[in-house]
This record gives structure tokens, C-alpha cells and sequence, in this order.
């Protein structure tokens, strides 16, 4: 009799469930049962290969029932960014640890038949971390082209409305629209709706939509992923932190990721100034691969609009001032060893003296560096 209460009880909240026309929450429900312990191993069996085969965005089944992007009632700007089939000007570049989680996560939602056999779920929600320009969107948007489906972003400009009561309703909206769809979420620039509830400097609308995030990212369905990212950490909720399953920590590039970036970026749009690629990844340590980017742009530009070769804007990228003083002789070794400069214009480059730079080159030559 109590294991037919069971049944029962399952059954009317499966329909309760289906009958609120949210898919993923049905999918999510499923999982649940299907790991239980203690059902009939064929119906576990059977509910696991449905939901490994469950219709997708294309299938005839889901045709017809695609809802409109949700849009701001007062703006009727639409509040996410889709990008249906996500493309990677260049390959990110990210250290063993980074690249590791992003390929877990995308291991995971390949194989989620034998995450579910065994009983666990895959990595619902991510928290990506760091400073502006280390590829954090660069990450969402490589998850998301790994797995084949489009990257929505949440556009915050939009989201909060200029009738800020209205901003938690938009931010539920559009949760529950991705959470209907076969994608992954970026909510960029987390901290502008994310922010301590005891900042003493935010009204009480701000922290409201506090806690519709909390809500949102406690029902979120394992059959969904949802990436956040913020250039500021320490302004976030700590109650947000804690409903993250998996932090992300993006840090500046050293000159090892640096070089792998610089090599992938030349090989695309300059493959004859291949060379600088050793000088470039001294001089640029400190720089974000957006700032790197930005420059090697601008360098390319000047070379085309004033008739000089890249070479010269290149070096004025390898400024004295800006580095100490073993970065400056190493530097201007690596000018002379790879033939982009005599040692009078190493010297000019850098502010290293010849001699200095003469004594490096022939140790270098005696230890066959």
C-alpha cells in the first residue's frame, strides 16, 4: 500500500509538473525518479535511454511550440542575445586548470547517460571569475560551440528597466524562457543584479532581484547549463557564491599562455610576423588577451594606413619604461637572437646598453641557448 502511495504521489506531481509547460522541470523531475533507489531497474533503465533520446530543438515534436524571445513590456527591447550557432574568431587559450573544468563540463553533458546510471547529475550551474578581457564570454561561448548549442546572454541593459519595479519580472522571464530551451545561458556582468544584500548603498528593488536570482538558481534543471560571469567577485551576494556548484577563476595570462595566444592570433592575420611572438609575450605580461588583441589591431591599422612596415609598430609595443630591468635585457636579446633588430636598435628599444646585450648573446651562444 505505501509503495502505491508512492507511485501515486509521483505520478500526480509529474502531471502537476507537465501541466505547468515547462519541459526542462519534467526532464529534471525524471532524473530524480530515475536514480531512486530501490525502482525496478528496468524502469530505470527505460526512463534513462528516454531521456537520453528526449526530442530535440529540431525534432518534428518540439516544431511550432518555440516561443517568442521574451521582450521588456515598457521598452519591447527583446532581454537576451542569441547566438544560434556560436563562432570563435580564435581559439582561447587557458591555463591547464581552466581548460580542464570547460572540457569536464562539456564531458559531462556528452555523457550524461552514465552520469545518470550511476546516479549523479551533470554540473548545473558555473561561476566564471576574473578581470575584464582573460575570456570568460570567450569560455561560454567555446562550452556552448563544444556541445552544439546556441549561447543565450542575458543583456542587462535591457533587463533592468528604466521602471525598476519591473526588473525582477524580467529577470524571472527571461530565467524561465532558457530554461525551456536546449542552450546555455551566459548572465554576464553578474555583480549588476548580484550585488551584498548589506550594501548599504542599494535601494530595495536591487536587492530584491538579490533574491529572484536565489530562487532561480536553486530550481535550476540539471538538463540546462547556466554559466555566470563578473569582472567583480567581491561584490557578489555570499548566498550567490554558495549556489554556484562549480567556480571558474580566469586570471591574467602569463607569458607561456601569452605566447600560445600571440601564435594562434599572427598564424590568422600575420603569419610573416611570426617572429615577434617571443619578444611580444616579455613585453605584454600584464595584458589581458583583449588588450593584447587590441593592440596587435592597432599596430596592424597604423602599418596599413601610414605605409611603414608592422615591424615598427610592433617594436613600439616593446616599451623601456614599462618593464624592469631583466625584462628589458631579455627583451632586447630576443630582438637581436631572432633578427628584428642590430643591437644599436635593441638598444634604442630597450635602453639596454650593447655591451650588456653582447654579453648575454654570446652566454647564451657558449650554453647553447
Amino acid at each position: 500500500m505505501a509503495e502505491n502511495d508512492k507511485i501515486e504521489n509521483d505520478f500526480v506531481h509529474l502531471a502537476r509538473v507537465a501541466l505547468s509547460g515547462r519541459a526542462q522541470d519534467v526532464q529534471t523531475y525524471l532524473h530524480r525518479v530515475a536514480k531512486r533507489r530501490g525502482l525496478n531497474r528496468e524502469l530505470s533503465i527505460a526512463l534513462v535511454d528516454l531521456l537520453r533520446n528526449n526530442p530535440t530543438r529540431s525534432s518534428p515534436l518540439r516544431k511550432g511550440m518555440e516561443k517568442a524571445l521574451p521582450t521588456d513590456t515598457d521598452s519591447r527591447f527583446q532581454l537576451l542575445r542569441v547566438e544560434e550557432t556560436p563562432f570563435l574568431h580564435i581559439e582561447p587559450v587557458y591555463t591547464e586548470k581552466v581548460q580542464g573544468t570547460l572540457s569536464r563540463l562539456v564531458e559531462e553533458r556528452q555523457n550524461l547517460g552514465a552520469l545518470l546510471e550511476a546516479g549523479l547529475e551533470p554540473t548545473r550551474t558555473v561561476l566564471f571569475t576574473g578581470p575584464p578581457g582573460v575570456g570568460k564570454t570567450l569560455g561560454a561561448r567555446w562550452v556552448a560551440r563544444e556541445l552544439g548549442l546556441p549561447l543565450m546572454i542575458l543583456d542587462l541593459s535591457a533587463v533592468m528597466s528604466s521602471y525598476l519595479g519591473r526588473t525582477g519580472s524580467n529577470l524571472r522571464h527571461v530565467l524561465d524562457y532558457a530554461k525551456s530551451k536546449d542552450c546555455v545561458l551566459l548572465l554576464d556582468e553578474l555583480d549588476a543584479i548580484a550585488k551584498r544584500r548589506d550594501d548599504s548603498g542599494e535601494i530595495g528593488e536591487l536587492k530584491r532581484l538579490v533574491t529572484v536570482l536565489l530562487q532561480q538558481l536553486d530550481d535550476w534543471p540539471s538538463s540546462g547549463l547556466l554559466i555566470a560571469a563578473t569582472n567583480h567577485a567581491d561584490l557578489l551576494d555570499p548566498a550567490v557564491w554558495r549556489r554556484f556548484e562549480q567556480p571558474v577563476d580566469f586570471s591574467l595570462p602569463g607569458e607561456a599562455g601569452i605566447r600560445a595566444f600571440l601564435g594562434a592570433l599572427f598564424d590568422e592575420v600575420a603569419p610573416d610576423m611570426s617572429a615577434w611572438v617571443e619578444i611580444l609575450s616579455v613585453s605584454l605580461v600584464g595584458r589581458s588577451y583583449s588588450d593584447i588583441e587590441r593592440e596587435i589591431t592597432l599596430a596592424r591599422r597604423s602599418a596599413v594606413l601610414k605605409g611603414e612596415g608592422l615591424d615598427h609598430y610592433l617594436s613600439q609595443l616593446v616599451t623601456a619604461d614599462e618593464h624592469s630591468k631583466q625584462e628589458r635585457i631579455e627583451i632586447a636579446v630576443r630582438l637581436v637572437s631572432n633578427g628584428l633588430a642590430t643591437q644599436r636598435k635593441a638598444h634604442e628599444i630597450t635602453g639596454v646598453a650593447r655591451d650588456t646585450i653582447r654579453a648575454h648573446l654570446k652566454n647564451d651562444a657558449l650554453s647553447g641557448g
